[in-house]
């Protein structure tokens, strides 16, 4: 139903605004994104932390795993708010978004409402770590669904009664996600979760080093993709024009179907899999992988479907006002089919904590892409599709890389840095 609604929303946004304007809040959205992961990976440390709490039935210690989660990352995340709304008068956001100069002001005052937004949905999305912890997947499931419908239901009143505006299409993107959050924590934490909500007496910052030693290295590996992506926007934008962006942005929608629908598998395992390590339950590690990797094939099959149809789609899609090139076409179908493959071996490395590897591999390919990316476009004349062939030269590589090293831990003869 989330898929559905996004690609819905994408041809209404697109008839409600123009696609310079969708361009411009892409790569706004892209931007703002960053600060996502200035949590320092707590989210993600909560999540391995509190489901080796629960393995173990130690009620205590998960309860204040939860509360200084939350602690946490309220602190940073208005911290954030109060600096950011310090330094954003300074900023001269119509360069940095390549439109013309009289949008700075309107895009300034949009951004720092956005932008506060997006650092309360930060605090409120630590429901979801909970929800995986429980192996809940399904119910955190409900939430991005209904923030979609309630997103796509506003876009098409504002079609109806309002002129095209940027500002309202922003707003409602980002404070829809944040109030539907907010009634879930709500929710939850009242009643299924009363026993572990979080609570100021609960609150024990000595236990700030477990969540955040390894929330740190989740932190450095999410803030590498994160940054790949967005700069890859952000290079579009300064090269081709925010209409590129627009372009690459529903190509990366369409041709990632089959990794969303990946993820809503995967996503069942992560928790389950940090139990069934700590349990040294290795037989059903590796049936659940024999499973998840065949899901991956029939999964890349699927996508390389959707790129013969791929014309037709887009014309069903979006009609003629998005004209996606036939090179990007081929280059996102093949990042598409490294990332399911190597996708079921990443979410036991990441159920294990043991992503040191991890962390340095991000770090390498955030390093080499972006030059690469700019030398694909501008040397060799790629065009935007330089930038996913950027993105695949650093992909393949880890890719087989995942694979050995959950060979070495399930045979236990990882060593050193396989170990980590």
């Amino acid at each position: 139903m989330s898929m559905v609604c996004q690609f819905a929303l994408v041809p209404l946004t697109l008839h409600y605004l123009d696609k310079t304007q969708y361009g411009i809040w892409l790569t706004l959205a892209s931007v703002i994104g960053w600060f996502s992961f200035f949590d320092i990976g707590i989210g993600n440390g909560l999540r391995n932390k509190l489901s080796e709490a629960l393995a173990v039935n130690n009620v205590h210690l998960a309860r204040i795993y939860v509360s200084t989660s939350y602690a946490l990352v309220s602190i940073i995340f208005l911290f954030i708010i109060v600096l950011f709304g310090i330094i954003n008068p300074f900023l001269n956001w119509a360069e940095i978004l390549n439109v013309s100069a009289e949008m700075n002001a309107e895009i300034s005052k949009m951004v720092l409402y956005v932008f506060t937004f997006f650092c309360l949905s930060f605090i409120m999305t630590l429901i979801g770590n909970v929800l995986y912890a429980h192996q809940m997947s399904a119910v955190n499931g409900i939430i991005g669904p209904i923030g979609s419908m309630v997103s796509l239901v506003i876009i098409y009143i504002l079609t109806l009664t309002t002129e095209s505006s940027l500002f309202y299409v922003a707003l409602t993107f980002s404070a829809v996600p944040v109030v539907v959050l907010f009634i879930a924590n709500a929710l939850l934490f009242r009643k299924r979760f009363s026993y572990i909500a979080p609570r100021f007496e609960f609150v024990d910052f000595k236990f700030s080093s477990q969540l955040l030693g390894l929330g740190f290295q989740f932190f450095v590996v999410n803030i590498a993709v994160l940054v790949l992506f967005s700069t890859a926007n952000i290079i579009l934008t300064q090269l081709y024009g925010p209409e590129e962006v627009t372009v690459y942005n529903i190509a990366y929608k369409y041709f990632t179907v089959a990794i969303m629908i990946s993820g809503i598998v995967l996503s069942t395992y992560w928790s389950a899999f940090t139990e069934a390590f700590v349990k040294k339950d290795f037989s059903w590690i590796r049936k659940s992988i024999s499973k998840l990797v065949i899901v991956a094939f029939l999964l890349s099959a699927g996508v390389i479907l959707s790129a013969v149809v791929s014309d037709f789609a887009f014309h069903l899609w979006v009609g003629d006002s998005v004209k996606v090139p036939n090179s990007m076409k081929i280059t996102m179908c093949l990042y598409a089919i490294i990332n399911l493959i190597s996708s079921p071996y990443i979410i036991f490395i990441n159920g294990t904590g043991k992503i040191r590897l991890q962390v340095y591999a991000s770090v390498i390919s955030t390093i080499v892409t972006i030059p690469l990316a700019i030398f694909f476009c501008r040397s060799l004349a790629l065009g935007p599709s330089g930038v996913i062939v950027a993105m695949i030269c650093s992909t393949l590589p880890t890719a087989i890389v995942w694979r050995i090293q959950y060979k070495k831990i399930m045979s236990e003869t990882a060593t050193g840095i396989w170990n980590k």
